[in-house]
């Protein structure tokens, strides 16, 4: 029995998203946070902390250890493609920037693979447009077109995105990874050599960098939909008797790739069973809606457009393979300790889920997004430069004293070329907005260009004009400083009970000769957590260190550690 088909689209609808416009977008995106700041403190620090270990051969390549201690989330790839970074990086060139370009490109493949896996879903049989009697309707491969555009706007559009695509931690690689795996499941219909390919490198990506479960999961249920989609080879592509054998390959891929990670020790269960307290069910729940906003309402609203092919027995590849890595991932999140970089791998699926709510929106939703998105990120982009404004000249008065309250020590100085980077994206915003205004309601994706471009012109905006401030608030450089007018770099250093982040901090921008607690040397400097009203730890030996300088940061006022002295010579 067919099914109706909710997408009415005419060929009028299905042009091309301007290029030149789209790689800018994209190239703005993936540079903003990647360059011209510091390692942040926590994940992304203590990264680095793990990969300039690798390259300095102070740890396992199959072990990779910070001064013994190993990383919250098993992973290896991701920290064996930044100490090769390391190692590679020309003398003098800049080693945090050199650091992050494998990182960048993983960034650009998941842009990438989320174009080319909503394209290809798009292609389905079941996801075409209605014919018109009289002709006129959308050809498939523009549609398909159209609606990867949408998939990709919808990508950049979402929130949780910013932050953690732009640092080098084993969750981007899982999110590139991820999107590849995304994009082979897809393409499998239409292509056979370079999916499954891609399918073998996306999971043992995933699997390597710390997420072989998702991985497997991924797999399994990737090699169900192939095996009993009907409706994907329609037309073209593959026959149907080559789904079976294409089937049993991802099958034997997915587990032979878990199988080596559980022998490689990366399949650690580290399982926290959801609670049944508000807290707990209000926090993921929130942190769902912002992470994914605004492309979970799109794709609930495409889920209840199409409900009539989501919910039938014949299964319709490009509803139900995005449905699939979308239910894993939440319910993966939910079990999980880090549930915002669990989170960042449902977001290709999401995206493409969104995109397919765009040829069954009404004019009066495509309006009211375009109105709350205009009005959001007008009003964000007003106030970071009303703050930046505030922290130049003292005016406004009240930004000025928030800044001075929140960052105290903090002076602010004016930047040419990120104040000029900062100056056009907004003037490219106003340009969109009037565009957006204008006579331009026939484009199926017009109605994520403009949530796609407000937040890529807040992430700029943050990333150039309050780079200095969040550089100062989020980075360890000041507690370095502070260690380093005591303890010099020819003088070693014990560690006892730092945190990875200020360990890798001291090591990597501090340049000092840090040891762990057995250490043989006779090292003159101890520096350890404080006890919990801010003294010497019980375990040290008082006879032997003295208290002689307590560090403390700047903004966050909890993180601090004690800076101990050896008694005698």
């Amino acid at each position: 029995m067919n099914h109706p088909n909710p997408a009415i689209v005419a060929q009028a609808s299905v042009r091309r998203l301007p290029r030149p416009a789209l790689l800018l977008l994209c190239l703005a995106f993936i540079a903003a946070g990647f360059v011209g700041r510091d390692a942040w403190r926590s994940a992304d620090l203590s990264a680095l902390g793990f990969m300039a270990a690798l390259s300095r051969g102070e740890a396992s390549w199959w072990n990779p250890t910070l001064l013994g201690a190993s990383p919250d989330f098993p992973a290896l790839l991701p920290y064996w493609l930044g100490a090769w970074a390391l190692q590679l990086a020309p003398s003098g060139w800049a080693a945090d920037f050199w650091v992050r370009i494998p990182f960048i490109l993983l960034l650009t493949l998941a842009f990438v693979s989320t174009w080319y896996g909503s394209y290809y879903l798009a292609r389905t049989p079941s996801a075409q447009p209605v014919a018109f009697a009289f002709g006129g309707e959308a050809r498939p491969t523009d549609y398909a077109r159209a609606m990867a555009d949408g998939g990709l706007l919808a990508f950049l559009a979402s929130l949780g995105l910013a932050q953690l695509a732009h640092e080098t931690t084993p969750a981007l690689a899982q999110l590139g990874f991820g999107a590849l795996l995304f994009y082979a499941l897809s393409a499998l219909p239409y292509h056979r050599t370079g999916p499954l390919v891609c399918a073998a490198v996306g999971m043992s990506g995933m699997s390597l960098s710390g997420a072989p479960a998702l991985s497997l999961l991924w797999g399994l249920g990737g090699a169900l939909i192939h095996s009993i989609d009907s409706k994907a080879m329609d037309d073209e592509g593959n026959p149907p008797q080559h789904r079976a054998l294409d089937a049993a390959l991802l099958v034997a891929m997915s587990v032979a790739i878990a199988w080596i990670c559980r022998n490689l020790g990366l399949w650690v269960w580290k399982i926290e069973w959801p609670t049944l307290t508000w807290d707990y069910w209000n926090g993921h729940i929130q942190l769902l809606l912002w992470f994914t906003w605004p492309a979970w309402p799109l794709a609930l609203y495409s889920a209840w457009r199409w409900r009539k092919q989501l919910f039938n027995l014949n299964i319709s590849r490009h509803l139900s393979l995005p449905a699939w890595l979308i239910v894993t991932s939440v319910g993966t999140m939910l079990l999980s300790g880090a549930p915002d970089r669990t989170l960042l791998l449902a977001l290709p699926a999401f995206a493409a889920m969104a995109a397919f709510a765009l040829p069954t929106l009404r004019r009066q939703v495509a309006a009211l997004i375009d109105w709350f998105t205009l009005l959001f990120f007008t009003g964000c982009g007003v106030v970071i430069w009303v703050v930046w404004i505030a922290m130049q000249t003292g005016t406004p008065p009240q930004p000025a004293a928030n800044v001075a309250r929140l960052a105290p020590g903090f002076e602010a100085e004016f930047q040419l070329i990120p104040f000029a980077f900062a100056v056009m994206a907004t003037l490219a915003w106003a340009w969109l907005v009037r565009w957006r205004a204008g006579r331009h309601r026939a484009a199926i994706w017009k109605s994520l260009v403009l949530p796609a471009s407000g937040a890529s012109l807040c992430w700029l905006l943050l990333m150039t004009l309050w780079m200095p401030l969040l550089d100062y608030a989020q980075s360890a450089k000041t507690m370095v400083k502070q260690t380093r007018s005591t303890v010099s770099p020819q003088d070693c250093a014990i560690v006892l009970n730092l945190d990875l982040a200020q360990t890798a901090a001291l090591s990597w921008y501090g340049g000092l000769d840090l040891q762990p607690l057995n250490t043989r040397k006779n090292c003159p400097w101890m520096l350890t957590e404080p006890a919990r009203n801010s003294e010497i730890p019980a375990g040290v030996d008082r006879a032997t260190w003295g208290a002689h300088t307590l560090v403390q940061h700047p903004v966050a006022g909890s993180e601090m550690f004690w800076i101990l002295k050896r008694h005698g010579p």
